[in-house]
This record gives C-alpha cells, structure tokens and sequence, in this order.
C-alpha cells in the first residue's frame, strides 16, 4: 500500500515542551518537535546531545520531567513500554535485549508468539522466521542459540522482532553499528518497504551517509535543544556537522608540553591491531610524556582498540613493540600488565571497582606486593600508600577508609585512576575518564592526567566529549568505521570540533 498524501500529512508524533532532568544536568530543554506519519525522521548530534534520551521518552522508557507528547492523536503514556507498545510504538534498541538462552526464532516472536488456544505454532514461526530472514537478506538458522551468534547476527534478530511487531511508529537507535554493509543494505530496504506501508520511523545514527540517504526529514540536537530541522533536501554534511556544533566554536586552553627531544623513540608501537567486528587494521605510535586522544563517534571502535591493547579483548591480534623490542600481543589484562600498561575501563562500577571494598582496597588492589611482606599485608602500608596516590587525582585522606559504594560518581572515578597509577604502569589507557562527574571532578582529573604525562607516563585517552579530547591531547586519531581515517597534530594549531566531526564523517575539509 502507498502512502497517499493526506496520510502522509497527519501526525504520527507531536512533542511540546519536552524537558528531562538528571540532576542538575538538563538533557532535554523544551522540545518541540512533530514528526508526520508515513516517514522516515532522522535525529541525529553528538553524543550527548539529547537525541537518545528523546528517543527513551518516545518509547516510553524515559519519564521527562515535563512536557507531553500525543501519539496519533493520543496522550503518550510516560515511563510504560507496555502503554507504549498499546499505543502503536515498537523499539529497536543499540543494547541488545535478545535472550540468549533462547533459539533465533523464540528471539524474534519474543512477546508476540503465534499460538492457538494457548498452543504455540512452531511450524507457523518457523516459516515467518524464514520470510523476514529473507526480506533482510540474512542467513540465521532457526534453531541457533542466540547467544551464540556474532553481535551483528543478535542485532538483526532484534531488528526483524521489531520489524515484524505491527508498530505504526518505530524507533532505531543505532540500528547498524554492528551491521555489515550487506545487512545494513537490508535493513534500508526493508525500511523503505515499511515506509511504503504507511509505518514511521525515527531513527537516530552517527553515520551521516546513512541519514542523508534514507531520511526524509533531519532533527539536530545541540546541548539538549533542538538546533534545526527539516527535509532531507535541505541538507549536506557539512550543513549538519554545523547545525551540530554551533557557529561559535569555543577553543579550549591547553597546557602546552615540554616537546619530546627530537628523533627520540616511541614508548610503544602498535600494528594491525584488529578485533573482528569491532576494528581493524589499527597502527600508531605513543611517545613518553604524550597524550593520544582517539575521536570518533559511537560504533567506531575506539574503546575496543583500547581494550585490545589492555588484553580485554582475547579474540584481538597485532603487534606490539615495546621500548623498541617486540613482545606478545597481550590477550589477558595481567599480560598488558607486564608489558607497563593499564587501563581504566569506561564502566567503574561493573569493570573497574569492587564496590564492597575500602576505597584503600581498591586501590592497591592492583599491585599487592607493594603493601605485603612474606605474603602478610600490612594494614599501615595500604593506608599510606593509597593516600599518597589517592592525593594525586585530588581525593580526600578523609574518605580513604570509605565503602566505594558510597563514594560520588566522581570519587569513584579517582579511585578508580588510582588503581591503575598503583600500579605504576609506563602506559594509561583511560577510557571516558570524566563520564558522570561535576565540574570540579573533571578539572582536577584532567590535570593529572596532564602532570602524569609531564612526568613522562604515556597516555591514550577515549571521550565521547570532543571538546574534552582537544583539550587533554598532543595528537588526536579520529576513527570510524573501526579504522583510523585521519591523524590531527595540535603542534601546529588547536584542533576544532568541527575538524573532527569533518574527517569522521568524511566531509572534505574545504566544504562549504
């Protein structure tokens, strides 16, 4: 069925005054935004601008703070997925919810079984299954345990669930960034399909290729606010990288290094790094006393690179030279351990951090013989040397004996630091080092982390914040698609957002 024109002018979404706090943090300030029925409406922003969590209060899951929406003429039921599926809406969520105990098929008629009298179908299932594997040009077998699968086989079967929900209006956040491009061919195909059928979409991504090639009308969310929108013809990618980031461009004060003696050699080398699906093919250099940022947006490989190099990652591969001799690639933390490199991982309370513990454990926690004798530990020496390390990243002596659990997010995050620096490592990979924390976290932090590199620690650093990457980095590799596409030097000028946000999106640089 095609959508005729007065279907296409009525409403599938009308938001007025959308507001959500988090805290003191405003993540949506007073959204106003329709979305007509029948189309295909990109949201797109960096990250943290506001565009996920508007999705969250479209599918329910969020609860603004104020504001309402109606949904084909309907009020929106806030914080109900439940009311939100009643009301039409179907979610494509980036987080997997597959069930990985639970074969292919179960997984895409979780919720929506076709049964009779109470009897499950599964010839019926298992004939649609194949159907919709086949709209998408995909190739899962009906019985595969879905844990299983690759990331991007479980990312489909949660698309071709929601494809086949029956929703008038569905959400994607992030569909592809696990999708091959045979897949994400599929997945297109079938959104123009549903489009045809009268179904709206709103899809958010940070593939601008994407966006310009199936929206038909673009949102861009700033800081919370909607800074623009309009049809697709209205729009390049260096209209939207602009629309991203504002016409004012703020340059950051940067603490410039002492520059390394000329010709001195590299602290490490890495090569080839890989890990299938995630990133390949990756090489650079780290000097001591150097800060390497890595830009990029969501889905670009840049905290799997950093896990890979921490040996979080067993299935990567590559080089690895140290101190100009090779050694072996780590797969195992204590491997990159003994090669003097440790990693702050973007997760403290589940990767990081036994919240159980004495802030002191958990920072000496890393390197217990410092604090041991014969193998008893001493008591004295975890108290004076966590605090001397705790000092660093500007934590009070007063909280050392405190229960983790109990400390601030920003706390936390200094423990957590400290940990890796007990350890005395000669690299740091630090990934989001200021994710969830104030202000005044942030600064002390990043200060640190500058002193540390003065001191001639090497550091590579993972934000999602660009801003705060220009800020703490000597160099910046800006990576997408799990590949290094450009290198940016701040030796000869600061870097801007917007060079980035450019060469991440593959916007020539003099585009206008």
């Amino acid at each position: 069925m095609t959508v005729t024109p007065e279907q296409a002018r009525k409403l599938a979404f009308s938001a007025t005054n959308i507001t959500k706090r988090y805290g003191g943090t405003l993540a949506l300030d007073h959204i106003r935004l329709d979305a007509e029925a029948g189309m295909i409406h990109a949201l797109v922003g960096e990250n943290g601008a506001g565009k996920s969590t508007f999705l969250g209060v479209l599918a329910g899951r969020v609860v603004p703070t104020e504001g309402e929406i109606e949904i084909f003429s309907k009020p929106h039921v806030f914080g109900s997925p439940r009311e939100a599926h009643r009301l039409g809406i179907g979610a494509i969520y980036q987080e997997l919810t597959i069930v990985p105990r639970l074969n292919a098929v179960a997984n895409v008629f979780l919720g929506q079984p076709h049964a009779k009298r109470g009897l499950l179908s599964e010839k019926r299932m298992r004939a649609e299954f194949r159907e919709v594997c086949a709209r998408f040009g995909v190739d899962i077998a009906p019985d595969a345990v879905a844990g299983t699968l690759s990331t991007a086989d479980q990312q489909m079967l949660e698309i071709m669930r929601g494809a086949r929900s029956g929703a008038e209006l569905l959400l994607f956040d992030e569909p592809t960034t696990s999708l091959a491009p045979p897949e994400r061919e599929g997945l297109f195909q079938v959104m123009n399909q549903l489009r045809d059928q009268g179904t709206t979409m709103v899809f958010v991504s940070h593939n601008l290729e994407e966006v310009l090639d199936i929206a038909d009308t673009i949102t861009v969310f700033r800081d919370g606010q909607l800074a623009a929108t309009g049809p697709r013809a209205d729009w390049t990618k260096a209209s939207i990288v602009r629309a991203m980031v504002g016409q004012d461009i703020v340059e950051y004060r940067r603490v410039e290094r002492a520059k390394a003696a000329p010709g001195s050699p590299p602290l490490i080398v890495a090569r080839g790094v890989t890990l299938p699906g995630a990133c390949e093919d990756v090489s650079f250099e780290l000097k001591a006393g150097e800060i390497l940022g890595i830009g990029g947006l969501v889905g670009s490989g840049r905290s799997s690179l950093l896990r890979s190099l921490a040996g979080v990652e067993s299935m990567s591969h590559g080089e690895l030279i140290v101190d100009g001799r090779g050694v072996e690639w780590p797969t195992r933390p204590r491997h990159a351990m003994r090669h003097g490199i440790a990693f702050v991982p973007e997760d403290r309370k589940h990767q990081g951090l036994v919240l159980g513990m004495r802030a002191m454990d958990n920072i000496v926690m890393s390197n217990i013989g410092e604090v041991s004798r014969y193998g008893v530990i001493s008591e004295r020496k975890i108290v004076e040397k966590s605090t001397s390390i705790a000092r660093e990243f500007g934590f009070s002596a007063d909280r050392i004996g405190t229960m983790v659990r109990h400390l601030s997010g920003g706390n936390q995050q200094k423990v957590l630091l400290g940990k890796a620096r007990f350890c005395a490592p000669r690299v740091l990979l630090v990934d989001e080092p200021t994710r969830g924390i104030d202000i005044g976290a942030k600064d002390e932090i990043m200060s640190t982390l500058r002193s540390l590199a003065d001191a001639g620690m090497g550091i590579i650093v993972v934000s999602s914040d660009l801003e705060e990457v220009i800020q703490i980095s000597d160099r910046i590799l800006v990576m997408a698609h799990g590949r290094v596409v450009d290198e940016l030097d701040q030796s000869g000028g600061p870097v801007q957002v917007t060079d980035i946000l450019n060469s991440a999106f593959g916007v020539e640089r003099h585009a206008s």
